[in-house]
């Protein structure tokens, strides 16, 4: 029998707390328990938490650590035997653990990822950061939901896992990139993963532009950790990002040093085709042409990331003293 419980670690976000909880008092099959794993902060959720005692099996923890040590606390002091993980910022739509309960009774699967969507709630910028995660246009085709199910590697935003698996792996390991490493880890280790295209939430990123391209340069510095911790898991699309970097300021300086604009004209020939399918997807105009920004936020922030990591290997050789540690 599946025995959920549900593990989210959170800091300073009682208002998000609120809309996530909310989403897990909504649903259809409420056969799981609720363990918020909160760091020591100024903006606790305790408050909030409370407020759902009556409607949900909520337990609620502070301990002053990382984010991937308070997910691996919350699996431990966990009383079910499959372990569902969000990010706090997450919102599930109400037939999610019915959904999942049944694919898992279907088929079980060891480990499981569910891909991220948009809802009307989300602000003009938040629904552009959702497409730039999600297009096939830069590089959220899986997270998006394509059916590559076999080369899926679940994120920590939305995500499941059984018991056996955490106490085989030993959880999540504090370094960048740890919900990748985990899911290489898991796989590695023989157990059965995949997407499931149908359990998807609605993840409702808290972030500005700066702070987004930021995130996708930690993105980037993470694959070369990756790539060394996991040799062979490096393919030629995790490179796509940073030849296209590169590319955008090589095809600027011959633009200028030619004084011949048709050096941009694969530059303006993406950007139209970034404004036009996010136009399709959100209709809206506003919408898509903030699309733009933070698809070259995202892939220059990534590009770069990885370029000065590889040059640098400063988180690398930060990260490895992490796990020295641990």
């Amino acid at each position: 029998m599946l025995q959920f419980s549900i593990i989210v670690p959170v800091y300073n976000r009682p208002l998000e707390m609120k809309e996530f909880l909310e989403s897990l008092a909504l649903q259809s099959d409420k056969e799981f328990e609720v363990l918020v794993m909160e760091g020591k902060c100024e903006h606790s959720c305790k408050s909030v938490c409370d407020q759902y005692s009556d409607r949900l099996n909520i337990k609620f923890y502070e301990d002053n650590s990382g984010r991937s040590e308070r997910r691996n606390l919350g699996m431990k002091l966990a009383s079910g035997n499959y372990f569902l993980l969000f990010d706090s910022d997450c919102i599930l739509p109400k037939d999610y653990i019915s959904i999942v309960r049944k694919a898992l009774m279907d088929d079980y699967l060891d480990c499981f990822g569910g891909p991220d969507s948009a809802d009307n709630s989300f602000t003009d910028l938040q629904l552009a950061i959702n497409y730039s995660m999600t297009s096939i246009m830069t590089t959220g085709g899986i997270r998006g939901g394509m059916k590559a199910l076999d080369k899926f590697l679940p994120r920590s935003f939305n995500m499941g896992m059984s018991r056996e698996v955490f106490e085989k792996t030993g959880g999540y390991f504090d370094m960048i990139g740890e919900d990748t490493d985990l899911s290489m880890r898991i796989k590695e280790a023989g157990f059965k993963t995949r997407l499931i295209k149908d359990a998807f939430v609605y993840h409702k990123r808290r972030i500005n532009l700066k702070g987004f391209y930021r995130q996708t340069n930690t993105f980037g510095k993470a694959r070369v950790l990756l790539s060394v911790r996991h040799p062979g898991s490096l393919k030629i699309m995790h490179l796509f990002p940073s030849c296209f970097a590169v590319g955008n300021i090589g095809l600027l300086v011959l633009a200028l040093v030619t004084c011949s604009i048709w050096w941009l004209s694969p530059i303006v020939l993406y950007i139209v085709m970034i404004f036009f399918e996010s136009l399709i997807k959100n209709k809206s105009i506003k919408v898509a042409l903030l699309s733009i920004c933070t698809s070259y936020a995202q892939l220059c922030g990534y590009g770069f990331g990885y370029i000065e990591e590889f040059m640098t290997r400063k988180a690398s050789k930060k990260s490895a003293e992490m796990l020295y540690r641990q």
